[in-house]
């Protein structure tokens, strides 16, 4: 394990350190820390943890009316990691709102596939006529998932996914998803802020929890 410096000592923004490398060892130190890594192309790797942090609890999910249409029109199928490269590939070309360029680096796309081959990186994927039109990524550890970033080419594409996430994360007593920065989007949906202590407690008693390693894809099935 790499220690990192403590979260709880940095400022709101939450940068915690720089440098380092984005190696397995780096990141799942990272995550067990309570942090992440988000930098752009030219920056050296900075590793944050901030304050408040946005979770969901998958119990208080809302399903948005529009949202249930879509189910029940069986409009979209789900696949979960099979197409996780394309997943991340497909997350790096759309940049955050108010960003002209994407975090995702090629070292970050290279540092989280090689989580995937671990099985400890997932991607839940949704496809329209056979064609991946939507999707997210991110970690499981313990019994909580570290929601990454999504992507979509149809509306709705990439609520889907999500939608399915949260099934999953029901069905498997998971503790809550992280989804790291507050966004109206994501409080719609049932996410809270909540004090970064209050995260790192969470996260400290989420650990204790066996990890779900491996493919999820026939977990998702049955």
């Amino acid at each position: 394990m790499i220690e990192f410096p403590d979260p709880n000592l940095a400022d709101d923004e939450g940068l915690i350190a720089q440098g380092g490398e984005l190696t397995p060892e780096f990141l799942l130190s990272a995550y067990c820390q309570g942090i992440y890594p988000w930098f752009c192309e030219d920056e050296p790797i900075l590793w944050w943890s901030p304050n408040p942090r946005m979770v969901l609890l998958p119990e208080k999910f809302k399903l948005k009316k529009s949202l249930r249409q879509v189910l029940n029109k069986g409009t979209f199928k789900l696949q979960v990691d099979t197409a996780f490269r394309e997943v991340i590939t497909n997350c790096s070309r759309s940049p955050r709102p108010g960003q002209d360029e994407t975090w995702i680096t090629n070292d970050i796309v290279e540092g989280y596939v090689k989580l995937h081959q671990l099985g400890y990186a997932h991607s839940f994927e949704t496809y329209f006529e056979g064609e991946l039109v939507g999707g997210l990524y991110g970690i499981s550890l313990g019994n909580c998932f570290f929601g990454e970033s999504m992507f979509f080419t149809l509306t709705d594409a990439s609520k889907f996914a999500f939608y399915h996430l949260v099934q999953f994360a029901l069905k498997n007593n998971f503790a809550f998803i992280d989804a790291q920065q507050e966004t109206e989007h994501l409080k719609s949906l049932g996410a809270e802020a909540i004090p970064r202590k209050d995260f790192l407690e969470m996260l400290k008693e989420a650990l204790q929890k066996d990890t779900l390693q491996g493919k999820w894809t026939e977990l998702h099935e049955h």
